[in-house]
């Protein structure tokens, strides 16, 4: 009988060692480098010395309590916000400004109300691309989310879920070689976050693209995850800011089985790392 899977602390900077085993590398993705990352805000310290490696085609879950910092280091990935300390590198070289080797999906679509599904997607496509090449593109993401049928209607004509669809096509419009979720699916109802969660697995299994994924939700993060990183404090004190508290590697391919014992038994480790009760 297999014995369950443990989380254990991992000191931040020893997580850089902690990327799983070599494989493929899909084309266009990249690897995410975090040292010593930390941000404050006027006096506030929210992240301290937060080191990790994410691999190329990698899907790695970020969680932790409210106010933790999880949106602040996405923010940082994508070169949205300048003002952390460390270093963040994609590839081989740090983050730029509005870095456009990375692609935001957020909790909101964010679609423009007087534009259709196609003209709300074309917005991502790079400004290098020919309008053949981007029409091909845009007509290849519709068919990829399922939205091909609806490409005309307008973000008050669809359902939130297809808006979402349509929010997270216009984020692979140029190929990103890092895609970061925040929180994409919170807004949805509980079924069609499920779908939109077997989806995101169906688009990730085509792309390859790396993945850094904030959620709330710890079953989320378990059913999507290569890697679960629990942002927390080490001490009583939240003024120090949230590190790397625990690194939980998830077994087994996707999709995987929801209701499987292993899985319930690794959504316990995680609740007794978030400090809730999970009985």
């Amino acid at each position: 009988m297999t014995s369950a899977p443990v989380l254990e602390p991992v000191k931040a900077p020893a997580a850089l060692d902690d990327a799983p085993e070599e494989r493929a590398v899909p084309d266009g993705s990249l690897t995410v480098t975090f040292r010593n990352v930390g941000r404050s805000f006027d006096a506030r310290t929210v992240l301290r010395d937060v080191s990790l490696k994410v691999t190329p085609g990698e899907v790695v879950a970020i969680v932790g309590a409210s106010g933790c910092g999880k949106s602040t280091l996405l923010r940082a990935v994508g070169g949205l916000d300048s003002g952390f300390t460390g270093e963040i590198l994609i590839g081989d070289s740090s983050v730029t400004p509005y870095d456009e080797r990375t692609a935001v999906g957020f909790q909101e679509p964010r679609l423009l109300p007087w534009r259709s599904v196609r003209k709300n997607i074309e917005l991502g496509l790079p400004r290098t691309l020919s309008k053949e090449a981007g029409r091909a593109r845009v007509d290849e993401l519709l068919k990829l989310v399922g939205l091909a049928e609806r490409a005309h209607l307008r973000p008050r004509e669809i359902s939130g879920g297809m808006a979402q669809r349509a929010s997270l096509a216009r984020a692979l419009a140029r190929r990103p070689g890092v895609l970061l979720l925040d929180e994409p699916f919170g807004a949805l109802d509980a079924l069609t976050r499920l779908k939109m969660q077997d989806l995101l697995l169906d688009i990730h299994a085509q792309t390859g693209t790396t993945v850094l994924l904030v959620t709330h939700d710890v079953d989320e993060a378990l059913q999507l995850a290569d890697r679960i990183l629990l942002l927390g404090h080490g001490g009583s004190s939240s003024a120090e800011g949230a590190s790397v508290k625990q690194l939980l590697t998830v077994p087994g391919e996707r999709p995987r089985d929801r209701a499987s014992a292993e899985l319930a038994r690794l959504r316990g480790e995680l609740y007794v790392g978030l400090g809730v009760d999970s009985h």
